[in-house]
């Protein structure tokens, strides 16, 4: 699992975009998930913040960096946050839903690893409960075939430098971050892609019904898609 602590101080300069948070949430409620969520790999809490106006959020993430973020845009303290491994909920209640965005699920890159996720969050809810997430389209491992780099500066004055890339089915993403006092950090991210296919049986097995799966909100194609989405309900 990444930690994210030097990449979640400055994550929300890197891919924050509140249009794209709104359109998570609007997906969400097209379900109408119930009074209590639970949202695995939180991160910087744009999308946690916004389901705390309508819902009993706890949220969770093992990075402290990301939830000192998070914890930042909610003063008034509406949602309950929790640092620990989203493998493992044993210490956690029930909830009308559990959520699971932005690609987090993909790093967990074991078949193992995903078939016992499945099973702990049908644990954690009660027959008609939702579970929704999204995974890393096939495409993906085409598109980054040949590296994606990227540079930039960030208002304290670190520079930063990020590298894509994609074999045997693991998306890699590298982080140099090199501060104004000299110090060079890097990060190094793991993702494992998944056969939807799979991820339906696996589903399945959990005891879950797939009620939809579409492409990036349903604007595209499965085989196009940048990221599957998936809504499922414990039977």
């Amino acid at each position: 699992m990444a930690q994210y602590e030097t990449l979640g101080h400055y994550y929300d300069a890197l891919v924050k975009d509140e249009e794209a948070s709104r359109r998570w949430v609007d997906w969400i409620e097209s379900y109408q998930p119930g009074k209590r969520f639970l949202e695995l790999a939180c991160g910087s809490g744009e999308i946690t913040e916004m389901l705390a106006d309508h819902h009993e959020v706890s949220a969770l993430d093992l990075s402290a960096a990301m939830l000192q973020a998070a914890a930042a845009k909610d003063p008034d303290h509406k949602v309950t946050y929790l640092k620990q491994d989203m493998r493992d909920l044993s210490n956690l209640d029930q909830f009308d839903a559990v959520g699971c965005f932005c690609d987090s699920f993909n790093y967990l890159v074991e078949d193992q690893e995903v078939q016992d996720f499945f099973g702990q969050i049908a644990d954690h809810l009660p027959a008609g409960g939702l579970f929704l997430f999204d995974s890393h389209g096939l495409a993906r491992l085409q598109e980054f075939e040949q590296d994606y780099e990227e540079a930039g500066e960030f208002e304290d004055g670190t520079q930063v430098q990020w590298m894509i890339s994609a074999v045997d089915g693991l998306i890699y993403q590298d982080f140099a971050f090199y501060l104004p006092d000299g110090r060079t950090i890097e990060e190094h991210h793991m993702q494992r892609v998944y056969d939807p296919n799979t991820l339906q049986s696996w589903l399945d097995q959990a005891g879950f019904e797939v009620l939809d799966l579409s492409g990036d909100f349903g604007d595209e194609s499965l085989e196009n898609c940048e990221k599957y989405f998936f809504a499922c309900r414990k039977r």
